[in-house]
């Protein structure tokens, strides 16, 4: 089912954020439940949850009903972490 909801949000959900330069993907899918990251602009978009709402969960529960939910992942990424941890630290 990952493939399948990969291509759909490439196919149909990114070139809509991508006009806001925002793009989203899978982050998780679990019993029925997709988690979603926004990436780009997407990512700090005080309207995200209506984006989440109106348009990704939309598209996706339409095209797959076995879906229960999408919910958006706001978790921050192992990479930025490491790099703060630098900044922080003051390493090179």
């Amino acid at each position: 089912m990952h493939n399948e909801v990969t291509k759909i949000i490439k196919e149909k959900i990114n070139p809509i954020l991508q006009e806001h330069f925002g793009s989203a993907e899978i982050t998780e899918i679990n019993d029925g439940v997709v988690k979603v990251k926004f990436l780009g602009a997407c990512s700090s978009c005080p309207a995200a949850q209506y984006t989440l709402e109106d348009t990704v969960k939309a598209i996706l529960m339409e095209e797959f009903p076995e879906i229960k939910d999408v919910i958006l992942d706001t978790s921050v990424s192992e990479d930025l972490i490491d790099m703060a941890k630098k900044i922080l630290n003051k390493d090179k």
